[in-house]
């Protein structure tokens, strides 16, 4: 792989982390479809982005040090 990215920015483990919900969920009774998989585990990729966004732009406004 050329394009590192960290972990959390993988549509594939976010992916793989709601199937693994949706397997135990399962086994508690309660059925989650594969496409409402799919749209859980794009709103928890863009929530984690928007939350770093975030973080970067509060690092940013508090730091001490100015940038060149």
């Amino acid at each position: 792989m050329l394009n590192d990215k960290p972990w959390y920015q993988s549509k594939t483990v976010w992916g793989g982390l709601v199937a693994l919900g949706a397997a135990l969920a399962g086994l508690g009774g309660l059925h989650v479809a594969p496409a409402t998989q799919d749209a859980i585990a794009t709103a928890l990729l863009d929530t984690v982005a928007a939350i770093g966004a975030l973080v970067a732009i509060y690092g940013r406004l508090a730091a001490d040090k100015t940038l060149r």
